[in-house]
């Protein structure tokens, strides 16, 4: 079965917010909301948990690290010692820009990498479509998953909220 979606569009932040926390009063299930930039407060209400994409980022950037300085001192110490000036095998200051790079280099692509697996964002995928909703629009959308759904209510809500489009009833992809 195809859950179908009730989605309303609301002009601000603020009518967005007032219909999201009147929604999770009501238990309403909140599939999702599609805003044009970030709105303060909106992942509390959602019950959202806070982004790991942080530390995958950090343990990416960690692993980056561990391999520049072992790759630079097994193949500068290990597997090719050359006496270039009397300086050690293993003189670090010259492996700081190497190790660098590949730090900043692993953390941006494992990181990117986990944000397009976790979104589900790769190419080619079948994305729902609300139109303006990236230029100056905000859309609440609400879950309609069982026959204990009060379709009037819902719309109530939203108008009571100051919707200025309804959209009732439609499968997304």
């Amino acid at each position: 079965m195809m859950d179908r979606y009730h989605i309303g569009f609301f002009p601000d932040e603020k009518s967005l917010l007032e219909a999201a926390r009147e929604a999770k009063n009501l238990r309403f299930e909140i599939e999702d909301v599609y805003t044009p930039y970030p709105v303060h407060g909106l992942d509390e209400i959602m019950g959202l948990r806070p982004s790991r994409l942080a530390v995958v980022g950090f343990i990416a950037g960690v692993v980056g690290l561990i391999f520049a300085l072992t790759l630079q001192i097994w193949t500068s110490a290990v597997d090719w010692p050359l006496n270039v000036g009397g300086k050690p095998f293993n003189s670090f200051p010259v492996f700081i820009p190497v190790a660098f790079e590949l730090t900043v280099l692993f953390s941006g692509f494992i990181a990117l990498g986990g944000l397009v697996i976790r979104t589900r964002l790769w190419p080619f995928s079948r994305r729902p479509v609300l139109p303006g909703v990236t230029d100056d629009l905000f859309a609440l959308v609400l879950a309609e998953r069982d026959a204990g759904f009060d379709l009037h209510e819902a719309h109530e809500l939203m108008l009571r909220a100051g919707a200025v489009d309804i959209t009732e009833g439609i499968d997304l992809v």
